[in-house]
């Protein structure tokens, strides 16, 4: 079992920045492709961004390339995601999730893929 843990989540205003944490722990030995998603009241759960177990490979929602960053430390056992120019629409509890691979280069878009999920952190902006 892996347990993850998010942070970094809060209230700010459109055109700042935030960068969410995500900690692992349990099973961390493991190779696992982290993925970000997130969830706006009334919406489904959407994926953000993912990376690969050696952080080489990155995929991101077209809605925010070139704003969101996604990062991880495997000695560390923690995920990131840098988030700047946030809009009132990336107002969401954003989760992170985690799935074991075995392969260096994967990545995973899909929900139903990962294993693991934390319980969220909100993020809210305000316009």
């Amino acid at each position: 079992q892996v347990q993850l843990v998010e942070s970094g989540g809060g209230l700010v205003q459109a055109g700042g920045s935030l960068r969410l944490s995500c900690a692992a722990s349990g099973r961390t030995f493991g190779a696992y492709v982290m993925g970000w998603f997130r969830q706006a009241p009334g919406k489904e759960r959407e994926f953000v961004a993912t990376i690969s177990w050696h952080g080489r490979s990155t995929d991101y929602t077209d809605s925010v390339k070139g704003r969101f960053t996604i990062s991880r430390d495997n000695a560390k056992n923690t995920v990131y995601l840098q988030m700047n120019t946030l809009k009132p629409k990336d107002t969401a509890v954003y989760y992170c999730a985690a799935k074991e691979v075995f392969t260096s280069y994967s990545v995973y878009r899909s929900l139903s893929e990962y294993e693991y999920w934390g319980q969220g952190t909100q993020v809210t902006v305000s316009s």
